[in-house]
């Protein structure tokens, strides 16, 4: 005979432990991002105070400084770690991902290490704090909101692919007013493009098996996105609002 309080029990039994295995896996998350944003926090200041380093990335010519094969070396290789990473994805271990991943942070430090040349002291933080209060109210949002954040996403990683295209264009035109407005629609990308990877994180980790390799290996992933939702919101932020030196 059918027993209704038997499938309640059972239901909500199973759906307590998938909000449980959701949270574990979010938390994890969010550690190792943090982790990784401390790394990068460490080593940009620490190489912006090595004068035999930023020789190395920079030359002077006629009074101006320019990027040297090296800084372009330096300040390309994230970009090829991240390729790295989504490509050998299904190759790589969690350990190697992890090693990966670490790696990947200390070189956007040194790659970030010129923001501290560029920007005042004061501006870099506040910037920081306000970055960070927004990565907080989104994450916050995505979390805890019961709509679905798929096509808004969709919309977001269409802009995404409108700035990259619209940066390239600007490199060679470097055009201010261009610049302003890639920074402007790139705050707004960056900030939806939080909400809905921390529900899609939220989403996955309710699917997962706590421990096991494939589990440890989406759980960095996730962080990477998290991360380069992080240090991208806080760039273009600091485009607009950063007094320079």
């Amino acid at each position: 005979m059918y027993n209704s309080s038997n499938n309640f029990n059972n239901y909500t039994q199973d759906q307590y432990e998938s909000v449980s295995l959701s949270r574990s896996f979010v938390a994890n998350v969010f550690t190792w991002m943090f982790a990784a944003l401390a790394i990068t926090a460490v080593f940009a200041y620490y190489f912006s105070t090595s004068e035999t380093f930023l020789n190395m990335m920079f030359t002077i010519s006629n009074g101006r400084a320019s990027m040297s094969p090296f800084g372009w070396v330096i300040m390309l290789a994230p970009l090829g770690f991240v390729l790295l990473m989504s490509f050998g994805y299904n190759k790589l271990s969690g350990i190697a991902l992890t090693v990966l991943f670490i790696i990947y942070s200390i070189i956007m430090g040194m790659s970030l290490s010129f923001i501290f040349l560029v920007y005042s002291l004061g501006s870099i933080y506040l910037t920081f704090a306000i970055t960070a209060g927004t990565f907080g109210v989104m994450a916050v949002l995505g979390y805890t909101t019961k709509i679905d954040l798929t096509k808004f996403g969709s919309i977001m990683l269409m802009g995404l692919v409108g700035i990259i295209i619209a940066s390239v264009v600007n490199f060679f035109m470097r055009s201010e007013m261009m610049s302003y407005i890639i920074s402007v629609i790139g705050v707004l990308v960056f900030t939806g493009l939080t909400a809905y990877d921390v529900q899609k994180i939220k989403r996955i980790g309710a699917g997962v098996e706590l421990g096991s390799e494939s589990t440890k290996k989406m759980a960095i992933m996730g962080a990477l996105t998290l991360y380069l939702d992080f240090i991208n919101l806080f760039l273009f932020l600091l485009r607009l609002f950063g007094s320079r030196r």
